[in-house]
């Protein structure tokens, strides 16, 4: 395997039918690693496994292949790797980069400052970070750990997070720890997503770096959106690419209608 070619990935989770924007997404990733004689990779990002259904997985495949796209086995799935996550957790730990969070929804909100991270939640006030070494140890060693959250305000451009959660009790990783883990693991030179990701870049970046991990190159391709100009969404009902198919179109058709040939 030639390592010096670029890697591209497409990553979609599992908890619902692909719509027109994974198929911008994933054909432009196509185009590029193809004009760029690069790789494309495929990972389902499934580690919160209260959501993800393997229907879905399957489904992904379907679409994929339906709109005639190729792709490296064997396929990354997130949930089979937690140890890697777990793995720079505890190295994060060690070096003192992140901390546990041992506050529960409810206190969590209770303590919240009224500054907003760019999902929209309520920055955490930062009792836990707070807690001596010694402490936090002793009340992980009982159990009452919530997640691990690292405190941005070392990275100015990371900052708008606040403390942001990076791992969860009931799912053992989050998007932000598995993605930046998994982009090293599988050599990813270049990551193409779309706008609503660009946010959490700075974040991804502030990982890379205590980690000691090599960071992509990135880019954010603009979003598609609905008749009434909302972005296209799997909790808004969007007409999934599985319902286009069955009302006619083509593949042929959904790349012309997205202008990529």
């Amino acid at each position: 395997m030639d390592m010096s070619r670029p890697v591209f990935r497409f990553a979609p989770s599992p908890n619902g039918l692909l719509h027109l924007g994974h198929a911008y997404s994933v054909l432009l990733n196509a185009r590029m690693a193809e004009e760029t004689g690069g790789r494309l990779l495929l990972r389902i990002e499934d580690t919160d496994e209260t959501r993800a259904r393997p229907e879905y997985v399957a489904a992904i495949f379907e679409d994929l292949a339906w709109l005639g796209l190729a792709w490296e086995e064997p396929v990354r799935i997130q949930s089979q790797h937690f140890d890697d996550y777990e793995r720079h957790l505890q190295s994060l730990w060690t070096s003192e980069a992140i901390y546990p969070c041992f506050c529960s929804r409810r206190q969590a909100q209770a303590q919240a400052r009224l500054t907003r991270d760019p999902d929209g939640q309520p920055h955490y006030g930062g009792t836990c970070r707070q807690l001596p070494r010694r402490e936090a140890e002793r009340r992980m060693e009982n159990g009452d750990i919530f997640g691990w959250r690292v405190d941005t305000s070392m990275d100015p451009a990371a900052a708008a997070w606040g403390d942001a959660v990076i791992a969860k009790r009931h799912v053992g990783s989050s998007y932000h720890i598995a993605v930046v883990t998994d982009d090293a693991l599988q050599g990813v030179t270049h990551v193409v997503r779309g706008k609503d990701i660009e946010a959490a870049t700075p974040l991804h970046m502030l990982l890379q770096r205590l980690l000691g991990l090599p960071t992509p190159r990135y880019h954010h391709h603009p979003l598609i959106l609905g008749d009434t100009g909302e972005k296209l969404s799997k909790s808004r009902s969007s007409p999934s690419l599985r319902q286009l198919r069955a009302d006619g179109m083509t593949a042929r058709d959904i790349r012309e209608r997205l202008g990529i040939s």
